[in-house]
């Protein structure tokens, strides 16, 4: 991958990017989706962190690396959580030979469509060090998601955006494209273990003064498979996001105590 490769996407040039895709038990979905970013005809490679899918999710992937020589495999000894997931998936795209000057997170679940990728990437390259596919800005949708996890949903992004005081409407959204830059700054201040990676990130953006932005996709929930967020991984996340609340508001308190 050539990171002085160039093309026209939607009107805007696109450098080369990588693409990051935690996976656990998705051998329904991994051999399309990976083709159906393959037919995007950009340059992008793909980076698969597989958390030892009893499913042979693993050994679809092999197989596709004999087809395309831009995919790469890391596999983990068990499940071990998004967060860490994504993480790693940071660090090996950095050791690629030819870094990328983007990098896409996505689900491997086609809850995400990787006909948006082009368009995360087109607003990455006019400034952007983070750029949120985000289901509840305006013209965004969710599909096939009952009524209280959509209010669920909604609650918790309240309190994420409070949490990390900025104007984000769909701060747990894990479609995202993060430029290099962002990620070769703000790697080693990662510690989250699973899905409070969303929170963190937005969090180290707002610390950096990185530029956040947000477009609307449309996310169908859970197209194929079964979901894989446990009770466990909710209520860590849930306990992350409030304790980040009230630590921000202790942190202001004392701020409005100085003279």
């Amino acid at each position: 991958m050539d990171s002085t490769a160039h093309a026209e996407v939607g009107g805007f040039e696109i450098v080369s990017a990588a693409v990051i895709l935690p996976t656990y038990c998705e051998a329904e979905n991994i051999e399309n989706l990976i083709r159906e970013i393959q037919e995007l005809k950009l340059d992008i490679s793909i980076a698969i962190i597989d958390d030892s899918s009893p499913d042979g999710t693993a050994e679809i992937v092999k197989k596709l690396q004999d087809e395309y020589d831009d995919i790469h495999l890391f596999i983990r000894p068990e499940k071990l959580g998004l967060g860490t997931a994504i993480a790693e998936g940071f660090r090996s795209v950095l050791l690629l030979k030819n870094q990328p000057d983007y990098i896409v997170t996505m689900d491997a679940d086609y809850s995400h469509s990787p006909k948006d990728i082009p368009r995360l990437l087109g607003t990455a390259k006019r400034g952007h060090d983070l750029v949120i596919g985000s289901r509840y800005r305006k013209d965004g949708k969710v599909i096939g998601s009952h009524l209280m996890r959509r209010l669920l949903s909604r609650l918790a992004n309240l309190i994420a955006s409070a949490t990390v005081g900025m104007k984000i409407h769909d701060c747990t959204s894990g479609f995202r494209c993060y430029s290099r830059n962002y990620v070769e700054n703000v790697l080693h201040e990662l510690h989250s273990q699973t899905y409070e990676i969303q929170i963190e990130t937005l969090k180290q953006a707002r610390q950096h003064k990185f530029y956040v932005k947000e477009i609307p996709i449309t996310f169908v929930n859970r197209k194929r498979g079964k979901s894989k967020l446990t009770v466990a991984e909710a209520r860590a996340f849930l306990s992350f996001i409030i304790k980040s609340l009230l630590g921000r508001l202790a942190q202001r308190s004392n701020s409005g105590c100085k003279k």
